[in-house]
């Protein structure tokens, strides 16, 4: 039987999420507390995708094979039990045999949070910055990064084997007092993108760079998004959608779920 995991994490502690030797990570953790609570071994966890080290998630979706006979319900206290703090399993389902969390997936969103205030308590969950930004600058600027493009420029080339084209459904930004959120949805995305793509969204709105550059980012391969790569403790992947029925709620919904609010 096949099962499909929905889990939430705090991606500090972690060298992100894939299975690495010697090295702790998310996909690991998991692997080691699903191979003890059902006393499995070789159990194999497939991931909607990658996210960095210390980049965090709403929502990733995972899938795993098992012969248990257990209910859901029951397999999810079994391995939350064996899980760290900031590891959770939020529900766990059976699906098709041929359901598979990567490649079934068609959209993705990632929402990155900006701290308009020194915390002390959000360093881990929010990007502080001391300079004011334009807003309206950084929502305009954004609107180039919409449609199919060639992502190159903000692609870990070392990391990317296949095609750099990225089709972006959509930029959302929703602001209070102390906090702006920017949301990104896209088809997949490549490492680093989203942090690259908000690096230079920041540098628009301090300021420091033309709008016009993130077109030209786009058009011909230049290595500055690289320099203004946003930091990962911001970054949180929100949702995986697998069919036209999932909908992404908006961020006002979504803010109180962030680990940090105020």
């Amino acid at each position: 039987m096949r099962y499909k995991l929905t889990i939430e994490y705090e991606g500090t502690r972690y060298s992100g999420w894939q299975i690495q030797p010697r090295i702790k990570t998310i996909q690991g953790v998991i692997t080691d507390a699903i191979s003890n609570s059902l006393n499995q071994k070789d159990v194999a966890i497939y991931g909607s995708g990658r996210t960095d080290s210390g980049v965090h998630a709403l929502e990733q979706t995972a899938h795993f094979d098992s012969q248990t006979k257990l209910k859901p319900e029951i397999i999810r206290h079994k391995i939350n039990d064996l899980l760290p703090h900031d590891i959770n399993i939020l529900n766990i389902e059976k699906v098709a045999s041929n359901f598979h969390a990567r490649h079934d997936a068609m959209q993705r969103s990632y929402v990155y949070l900006i701290s308009k205030r020194r915390t002390a308590f959000g360093k881990t969950f929010v990007w502080w910055l001391k300079d004011k930004l334009d807003t309206e600058l950084m929502i305009k600027s954004s609107q180039y990064f919409l449609g199919l493009h060639n992502f190159v420029s903000f692609a870990d080339k070392n990391r990317e084997d296949g095609s750099t084209s990225v089709k972006v459904e959509g930029i959302e930004f929703y602001e209070t007092n102390s906090m702006i959120i920017i949301r990104i949805a896209a088809s997949h995305f490549l490492w680093k993108m989203v942090r690259r793509m908000v690096g230079l969204i920041v540098e628009v709105g301090r300021k420091n760079l033309n709008p016009n550059i993130i077109e030209n980012a786009l058009n011909n391969y230049t290595d500055l998004p690289a320099r203004y790569t946003a930091p990962p403790s911001g970054l949180y992947l929100e949702k995986v959608l697998y069919s036209a029925n999932d909908t992404i709620k908006p961020l006002e919904e979504i803010y109180p779920r962030l680990p940090f609010q105020y």
